[in-house]
């Protein structure tokens, strides 16, 4: 599905730097998290709807099952900490599950106006790579059942496909089971 990037960046024993585009601008300060660890990635644009952010659209857009693009969350703990929850695009936030595992009584989303304020990113592109602080990092276990996964590059309208083991150790994340099924609206 991702061509020959995919077979090789998994299986390479010399990175691949990332494959770019020169539509696609400048790098973001995620890429530069993953070129300082010698990470291999692809970065993949897709064009932008401000009016609809959700991961299953990101999904289709950039050739992907949803289950293969993660999200990631900014919640805060009943004790003020902040953390960042990595989850499947067609899933959703366990709070109690992530609460428990993060070792607070409960846990609740960032308003999406102090997102910026806290992480440096808006909606639509929140990382865990990069952060203005470094935030503890939970993300679903299911991350490594994939061989390719795409995160936000730091900015709406890019993605980064990477290896999951090589976004564990770029972000120090602690693999949990996070994530249910979406409850039907």
């Amino acid at each position: 599905m991702l061509g020959a990037f995919a077979a090789y960046a998994v299986h390479a024993k010399k990175p691949v730097m990332a494959k770019r585009d020169a539509a696609l601008g400048a790098k973001t300060n995620a890429c530069r998290v993953l070129d300082r660890l010698k990470v291999s990635y692809e970065l993949r644009s897709y064009e932008l709807d401000p009016d609809h952010l959700e991961a299953e659209l990101v999904a289709e857009k950039v050739g992907l099952p949803a289950a293969q693009v993660f999200k990631t969350l900014c919640v805060r703990g009943d004790d003020q900490s902040i953390v960042l929850a990595v989850i499947p695009g067609d899933r959703e936030l366990d709070l109690k599950r992530l609460a428990k595992i993060a070792g607070c009584r409960s846990v609740a989303p960032i308003a999406v106006k102090e997102l910026q304020q806290i992480t440096g990113y808006i909606r639509g592109g929140v990382t865990a790579l990069a952060c203005k602080k470094p935030f503890p990092v939970f993300a679903d276990e299911t991350l490594t059942s994939h061989e390719v996964v795409s995160i936000s590059a730091g900015q709406r309208g890019l993605q980064i496909l990477l290896a999951p083991a090589d976004y564990v150790r770029a972000t120090q994340a602690t693999l949990a089971p996070l994530a249910r099924v979406k409850a039907e609206a």
